[in-house]
């Protein structure tokens, strides 16, 4: 579908912040899944890349989806560089989503880098459909940098709690999130508590390990580079356990993004 350019801003080193408008047929996108975009008209790069959805308006006739991104190749620059009006083609929203849980009652939320994109997106559907006074989300957020942690007054707007590491120490706890994490692990009961986690491979490995002494139930997006989307060309195929716990294999874009952690084979 074709799409304009509303805002293309930069909201941080590397970091943008872009609003497409899109005919109102546009199906509205669940919390974890994604959608590709190519610029339109250019056979440069050819393939469109895989975006988590960052927010979502739907209003009388256009629907506004929002994409945090960050600069990390040539598909990226490209698209940091174009400006308001210019067209885009945006296919979608695939994959599977993350389940929900009203009744839960602690909401545990971890993110690495630009994982809070989706994991934003996630509490935002959260607070709309869930009694705000009953349900805590408590989010884990950790970056490079001061710089690179961005969005983060939209995290405390809908944060009962909120935890901040940087790698460098430039802000918060000077080490990674899932340390910090690893000291509060205790406070969450299984029978009324979920976790949510997008970022890093190292980040979500450390979690799968604190979790086998800790069994509360955690969905995770894995973010992978993609060239169809669709599942067909087989590139973004990681290790998997199979219900015997034997290896297996499973393409991100069609069996997930988002998997149960304890499926999932980290390496």
């Amino acid at each position: 579908m074709n799409g304009i350019i509303v805002k293309n801003k930069r909201i941080a080193d590397g970091h943008f912040l872009l609003s497409i408008k899109l005919s109102g047929s546009f199906q509205t996108p669940r919390p974890g899944q994604f959608v590709m975009v190519r610029d339109k008209g250019h056979s440069d790069p050819l393939l469109g890349r895989p975006f988590s959805v960052y927010a979502f308006e739907r209003r009388e006739t256009k629907v506004i989806v929002e994409i945090l991104y960050k600069v990390v190749g040539k598909g990226t620059l490209f698209l940091s560089m174009l400006k308001r009006g210019d067209s885009l083609e945006i296919f979608g929203p695939y994959g599977h989503a993350f389940d929900v849980f009203p009744h839960a009652e602690k909401v545990v939320l971890i993110s690495g880098g630009i994982g809070i994109a989706p994991i934003a997106f996630l509490a935002s559907n959260y607070r709309r459909i869930v009694d705000a006074g009953n349900v805590e989300l408590i989010f884990y957020c950790g970056a490079k940098t001061a710089v690179s942690l961005v969005e983060v007054e939209k995290i405390k707007e809908l944060s009962s709690d909120i935890f901040i590491s940087t790698d460098d120490g430039s802000i918060g706890y000077h080490g990674v999130i899932t340390d910090v994490f690893s000291k509060n692990v205790s406070m969450y009961d299984p029978e009324n508590s979920i976790i949510y986690a997008c970022g890093p491979g190292p980040m979500l490995k450390r979690l799968s390990d604190l979790l086998v002494k800790n069994p509360i139930p955690c969905h995770v997006l894995i973010e992978e580079r993609m060239a169809c989307g669709v599942g067909a060309c087989l590139g973004c195929t990681v290790r998997s356990k199979d219900k015997n716990g034997k290896d297996a294999h499973v393409r991100v874009c069609k069996d997930g993004p988002v998997f149960n952690i304890e499926d999932i084979a980290w390496s």
